[in-house]
């Protein structure tokens, strides 16, 4: 069984959803705008009533701050955003919260899923709201969440085909390796990539696949190289 509360901080309290409307008035040009409402939602499964009675103003609001609402909000007269962490982005606030639920309850841990729910006030069309999802999600590592409650939290996924391999990366020429890096968008410049074709061609004897290609690119960047290719 899952369940479902939403959390948002009481007036007096509540910093993120002013601060936002403010944002995306100004930044964004939301002119219509007039409020902004925040609310975490947690969905949990894997834990008793007893147990997710006994963790709600524990593990999920503190009384004095905050406002629990349970299973579904009343949303009339507002344009509604959920945003959620990418499948296998590390989510903290849900794995906070499984943690202090295992504590709390004993056993298994529970699975818990969250989400971040807006509620934009004021009069705004459609295209103003595309602009705030635009803002409030960054498809690197969050997508738009459902509104219904699911089923189940258990992930099911589809095989996953063969890594795709770089054909005639050993091969290529000067023009073939531009194009190369120019197509996957690398950070590496050509002379970099030169030699990984070099170790490819001569140590390997073989082409590279594209995750090996971009493994080797993330840490070959200046971000990365010196904790990497540097430390002692």
């Amino acid at each position: 069984m899952v369940f479902r509360c939403f959390v948002r901080k009481k007036k007096a309290f509540d910093v993120a959803g002013p601060a936002l409307a403010r944002e995306l008035r100004e930044v964004l040009g939301l002119k219509g705008l007039t409020d902004v409402c925040v609310f975490h939602r947690y969905d949990v499964e894997g834990v008793d009533p007893h147990g997710y009675e006994r963790s709600k103003t524990i593990v999920f609001a503190e009384p004095q701050v905050d406002e629990l609402f349970e299973e579904e909000l009343e949303a009339k007269g507002v344009r509604v955003i959920a945003v959620e962490a990418l499948p296998g982005q590390y989510d903290q606030r849900a794995d906070s919260a499984a943690q202090c639920l295992q504590m709390l309850v004993g056993g298994e841990r529970p699975a818990v899923r969250c989400a971040d729910i807006y509620w934009l006030f004021g009069q705004l069309s459609d295209a103003d709201v595309e602009k705030a999802k635009k803002h409030l999600i960054n498809p690197v590592e969050c997508r738009e969440a459902m509104l219904d409650k699911p089923a189940t939290l258990a992930q099911s996924y589809p095989e996953a085909p063969d890594v795709k391999t770089v054909e005639g990366f050993a091969a290529m020429d000067e023009a073939a390796l531009r194009g190369l890096l120019e197509e996957m968008g690398l950070a590496m410049d050509l002379d970099d990539l030169k030699f990984l074709q070099a170790y490819f061609r001569d140590e390997e004897k073989r082409d590279p696949t594209v995750t090996e290609i971009r493994v080797v690119d993330t840490y070959w960047s200046d971000h990365c190289r010196h904790t990497t290719f540097s430390t002692h």
